[in-house]
């Protein structure tokens, strides 16, 4: 069937829900902005039991192959709203009583939508939309502060993401000469006896933009930048849910080119090395915790490129997803501990955390060693399934510089935990230190002695619950998830 409006209920609901929170917080003052939130938070809850509801469903594609409803996209519908959902949770503190409160919360419902239309998208034209839609709203959260740091991160992401878009324009535009068609079923038959040549600077170009929205090299830079620069609310958005869409969008593409023309899985593959590695020494050196997890999420989304190298094989597409949903949770629960203490602005201010917030010290611990893959966590056993099925599909020496890159990454987490942990307090300031280092040691035990933000503080324990959680229960989740795609 070519028209099913309802099979696509998930993603209605998030296009209404951001239609209903603008209205409603266009017509209700500042101090009540909290009833355009809530409607917000409810488009999503609605929208995630839809897609739970549905998931069960035939495996199809509809609107004339344009759009595909399997596996894959069910996943993408249920993990994109609810960490949209997180994000709003640990947002409360920051955008309660702001005029562009409801802004913001729009801007995370398109965001949504376009990472979810992403992950269903089985059409060329389709993928350059929902780019599209999920790049333009990310560029006014960066920007949403209205501040220096804000306005740089907003421009970065900005200029580097419409040349990477014009980029995947060319590449469509090369492969549809190529193929002959746009949707992916056609161009699968098309593309098989393309030249290798122009098929490789299509392919290439078209990767180009999913990159760009996963953080991967070379399309990384404002990674950083957005993660240090814009509110933490939007920093924890940018960083976790257009991930989902892209990597999930970068798996489909890659089903359709052919392996006898062009070896785009060592391609995929050296682009896995360079991500994982430039984000794990790039972040050593870090001391501002929000840039380290800039980094951080570079380097995760290294791992998650070695299912692409080896897309196709058994459990490569379960074991994306999965590390999808486990990623998600345990870099939300980082961001959330940073939202509740948003005057920490350095690693060293965490300093005693363990002893004045133990739950929150917990919370930061478990996520940031979930990120390292630390079991029981959800990254561990995502990790081991990608592991696992990339060794299965013929790259063992991938997954020896990965365990590698794992293993190195716990040296910056530790330098994180190692402060929130410690039982010493802040001594005073040493002799001879002029009165400037005195109102900085200052300053930093009255920022330590503040009341954390009570919504974000909770945010940040349920995420640390739902990694163990997922990952106790990573084999029961695995047993859900569906292995492979319709076109």
């Amino acid at each position: 069937m070519h028209k099913d409006p309802l099979a696509l209920l998930p993603e209605i609901l998030l296009l209404l829900g951001a239609v209903v929170t603008l209205l409603t917080g266009s017509f209700l003052p500042r101090r009540r902005q909290w009833a355009a939130r809530a409607a917000a938070a409810a488009a999503l809850a609605v929208s995630l039991t839809a897609a739970a509801v549905l998931a069960p469903g035939e495996d199809r594609t509809v609107y004339a192959g344009t759009y595909a409803l399997d596996g894959a996209t069910d996943a993408a519908r249920v993990i994109v709203p609810a960490a949209a959902l997180a994000v709003l949770a640990l947002a409360s503190g920051r955008v309660r009583g702001d005029r562009r409160e409801t802004e913001f919360c729009v801007l995370v419902l398109l965001g949504s939508l376009g990472a979810v239309l992403l992950a269903g998208a089985s059409d060329l034209l389709l993928l350059a939309v929902a780019y599209l839609l999920a790049s333009i709203p990310l560029y006014a959260l960066a920007g949403w502060g209205r501040d220096a740091r804000g306005a740089e991160a907003a421009l970065k992401l900005y200029l580097l993401g419409v040349l990477l878009g014009i980029t995947m324009l060319l590449g469509t535009a090369v492969l549809y000469g190529l193929g002959g068609a746009t949707d992916y079923a056609a161009l699968a038959d098309g593309l098989a006896g393309a030249p290798g040549a122009a098929l490789a600077v299509g392919t290439v170009a078209l990767l180009a933009g999913p990159l760009f929205k996963a953080g991967a090299v070379p399309a990384h830079f404002w990674v950083p930048d957005a993660a240090s620069g814009a509110t933490v609310p939007a920093a924890a958005f940018l960083t976790t849910v257009p991930k989902v869409g892209a990597l999930i969008a970068l798996y489909r593409v890659l089903t359709v080119l052919p392996e006898q023309v062009i070896d785009w899985r060592m391609l995929l593959a050296a682009v896995a090395v360079a991500t994982m590695t430039l984000g794990n020494l790039a972040a050593f050196a870090q001391t501002d915790p929000l840039r380290l997890l800039g980094y951080s999420t570079i380097s995760q989304a290294g791992y998650v490129l070695m299912t692409l190298a080896v897309a196709e094989r058994v459990g490569a597409l379960r074991s994306l997803l999965l590390y999808l949903a486990a990623y998600a949770a345990t870099n939300l629960g980082a961001f959330a501990v940073a939202a509740a203490l948003p005057h920490l602005r350095t690693l060293a201010a965490y300093r005693g955390l363990g002893r004045r917030r133990p739950w929150l010290a917990a919370a930061l611990t478990v996520c940031l060693l979930g990120l390292v893959g630390t079991p029981p966590t959800a990254v561990f056993m995502g990790k081991l399934t990608v592991f696992s099925a990339t060794w299965d599909g013929g790259m063992a020496w991938l997954v020896v510089i990965a365990a590698v890159n794992t293993l190195a990454s716990l040296f910056y987490y530790l330098r994180w935990i190692a402060p929130a942990l410690s039982i010493r307090r802040p001594g005073p300031p040493p002799q001879g230190a002029g009165p400037s280092d005195g109102d900085g040691e200052q300053r930093e035990a009255t920022a330590a002695a503040a009341e954390p933000e009570r919504w974000a503080a909770g945010t940040a324990i349920a995420a640390a619950s739902a990694t163990l959680v997922l990952g106790a229960g990573a084999g029961w989740a695995l047993g859900l998830l569906s292995d492979t795609l319709v076109r």
